[in-house]
Order: C-alpha cells, then sequence, then structure tokens
C-alpha cells in the first residue's frame, strides 16, 4: 500500500478562475461524489457510522499497514477512529483533501481507503494514499481503487500532477503504482517516518503520473 494520505494542503482553485482558491466539486454532484468503475465504487466516509468506523480503526490498526505506514495521529480505539473521520470530513467539505471508502459496487462492502492530500492549488498537484482492508486483499482492489481515483481527479478537479510515495523495500507498491502509470521518478531521501516511530525516518520511492500521460489499459 501507498503511504497514506495526511498532508497539509490548500484548497483547489476553480478552473475558470486560477488564481482564485476555490472549493471542490459539490458533494451532491454523482460524478464528483461517487466515482464508479473496475467493479467498484468510490464512497464518502461517514463518522456516525459504526461500520464506517469499524473498518477505518481495523484498517489503521493492521500490521501490515503499520508496517508501511505511521500515521501523523495513531487511530487505537474505536472513539479515536470516529474523531479520525470526523476530521476528515472536515478538511474534505474545506476541500483541502478527499477521502473515499473504497466499496465492491454490487454489495456495497468497504474493501479499503483511496484518497487526496497535499493538494497545491496553484500547480494542480496532490498527492494520492490507499490502503486495502486484510480479506480483500489478493483481488487488485489496490490496482482498481488507485486508477480509478486517479481518472477523477483529473477529470473532475483539473489535477495535472499526482503523485504517490511509498517506503523502500514495498515491492507491491511499486507494482501497483507502475500498472496504473504511475512511473517512478527517484528516491526520497528520509521522506517518511521509520516503522512505528516519529523520530527517525527512512526513504521512500516517488511515483508520478500526469493527466497528459497516456491511460494504462488492462486494469479490470
Amino acid at each position: 500500500m501507498s503511504r497514506t494520505d495526511e498532508r497539509s494542503s490548500g484548497p483547489f482553485p476553480d478552473p475558470s478562475e486560477p488564481s482564485s482558491p476555490g472549493p471542490f466539486p459539490e458533494p451532491s454532484d454523482p460524478s464528483s461524489a461517487e466515482p464508479q468503475g473496475h467493479g467498484l465504487r468510490l464512497c464518502s466516509w461517514d463518522a456516525e457510522s459504526d461500520a464506517d468506523v469499524e473498518a477505518w480503526l481495523r484498517g489503521r490498526t493492521d500490521p501490515d499497514f503499520q508496517r508501511w505506514n505511521t500515521p501523523l495521529v495513531w487511530d487505537a480505539t474505536f472513539e479515536g477512529a470516529r474523531e479520525s473521520l470526523r476530521r476528515r470530513a472536515e478538511s474534505d467539505a474545506a476541500g483541502t483533501t478527499v477521502a473515499f471508502r473504497v466499496t465492491d459496487a454490487e454489495s456495497g462492502a468497504t474493501l479499503g481507503q483511496v484518497g487526496l492530500s497535499g493538494i497545491d492549488a496553484h500547480l494542480r498537484r496532490a498527492v494520492v494514499g490507499y490502503w486495502v482492508l486484510p480479506e480483500a486483499r489478493g483481488r487488485r482492489v489496490a490496482t482498481r481503487a488507485l486508477d480509478l481515483a486517479a481518472r477523477w481527479t483529473f477529470t473532475e478537479l483539473g489535477i495535472h500532477r499526482l503523485e504517490l510515495d511509498h517506503a523502500v523495500g514495498h515491492a507491491a507498491s511499486c507494482r501497483i503504482a507502475e500498472l496504473c502509470g504511475f512511473r517512478y521518478e527517484g528516491l526520497l531521501r528520509g521522506a517518511a517516518f521509520a516503522e512505528g516511530r516519529q523520530d527517525a525516518f527512512r526513504d521512500a520511492h516517488l511515483h508520478a503520473r500526469l493527466a497528459t500521460d497516456p491511460a494504462p489499459e488492462g486494469i479490470r
């Protein structure tokens, strides 16, 4: 999985007024609120839903997640996870992040998370991160969700450059990034917290996909 989407960011500008920051598309717009494709639907998280909170907590406390990610704030309890989702909803509403619950398009089952952060209002750049629940792994959920989110980001938000980085050694994330058209661009020295620590660092690989890059084929 890629590093979690916990970056500071600013409101995204209205494409018709590039010099003036503006909000993201209104949640009432279905094409913006719930992207669909590859057998998935990307939905908003609901901090008042116990099922959503439980899924968020399981995802963030999963040992494999914690091996490759050291969040700024640990969600160790049910109520802590609820508060985390509430904060994310606030930043989504402000247009500084976008967080999607990845669900199966037919059953509605929660499969994971994909989201944007680090949004640059002027350079039209953002960072994407994702994770997948243990029971949903091995089904190409990460690949399908990442490509779906990237396409939505380019077409609905007008982002030009979408970056993805992950801790060095995470070969699966490298493969997923490349399958989704995120080219490897180099090594970021000391760019990520070390496993389980915020007082030490580790290197990360940087990948990126541009809106002008050819869309990957064969993702399903």
